[in-house]
């Protein structure tokens, strides 16, 4: 394998008597946007503790930029990942720019002072994450979705090539959701970025992302293109639950299909070859 996150027979469990990710292989190519999704207890934020290093797989292998990841220190990794944490403890004494500026402080750490080049980097993901009119803000007086887009900048700033996230739209509108897809999408595109999501929004997953996997409650991975992992009968199988797609444009969508929901409207089942 060749790619700047390459995984292979990865296996974890939390005991000797239960694994929780088994066996799992794949490789991810420079500047490609990968959603990982599956119901809850499937691993999906294991995976991402265990790419950036706060875990340690129980067999297997996780290189970056081809180098064993134990191999990397922790300032060093710190300079190829950036991650955004689900439910991120907020730091309350800190006002927003200063939570962003965290980001930039292994490049000025030999003079204990940011450049110029460090504040145009936090204005910028200030700007890109909506969240440079309250950036003098104190950290604690910030919603949790607002808090939210905050930590998205402050990965943003420590400008990194590769992007983990774990769940990153959770506590966001519909506008601040797609909002950060857009800027998650302009990285990759513009700046060359890897980003890894975990996620939940399967509709946004099929809109941005360029590959995709599904893990099982059963261990099960299925990894690949979006467009082949994001399947309406595969999301059944995984989620559990009667799943239906819709058309809009060239774009499919996918509705899960609750037993006692009122007024359905009819929905064509569009997805090829389906069953």
């Amino acid at each position: 394998m060749s790619g700047i996150i390459e995984v292979e027979n990865l296996t974890f469990g939390y005991t000797l008597q239960s694994e929780v990710l088994e066996n799992i292989s794949f490789e991810v190519a420079p500047g490609t946007f990968l959603a990982i999704a599956g119901p809850n207890g499937a691993g999906k934020s294991t995976l991402l503790n265990l790419l950036c290093g706060t875990l340690k797989p129980g067999a297997g292998s996780i290189a970056i930029d081809s180098a064993p990841l134990q191999s990397y220190s922790i300032e060093t990794l710190a300079e190829r990942i950036a991650v955004v944490r689900q439910g991120f403890l907020p730091m309350f004494g800190f006002s927003v720019i200063e939570t962003v500026m965290m980001a930039r402080t292994r490049q000025f750490a030999a003079t204990g002072f940011e450049t110029k080049t460090d504040r145009k980097i936090v204005e910028e993901a200030l700007q890109m994450t909506d969240t440079a009119h309250f950036a003098a803000r104190p950290l604690g007086s910030l919603s949790t979705g607002e808090r939210q887009r905050v930590f998205i900048a402050r990965a943003l700033a420590q400008d990194t090539p590769i992007l983990l996230l774990d769940e990153p739209t959770s506590f966001l509108d519909l506008k601040h959701q797609v909002g950060i897809y857009d800027l998650l999408k302009t990285a990759q595109i513009d700046r060359g970025k890897t980003i890894v999501t975990v996620t939940h929004e399967i509709n946004l997953a099929a809109q941005y992302c360029d590959q995709a996997m599904l893990l099982g409650a059963d261990r099960s991975c299925l990894f690949g293109p979006a467009k082949e992992v994001l399947r309406c009968e595969q999301i059944q199988n995984v989620f559990g639950v009667n799943v239906a797609t819709a058309t809009a444009g060239k774009q499919q969508f996918f509705i899960a299909l609750g037993k006692l929901a009122k007024n359905r409207p009819p929905l064509r089942d569009s997805t090829p070859n389906s069953q």
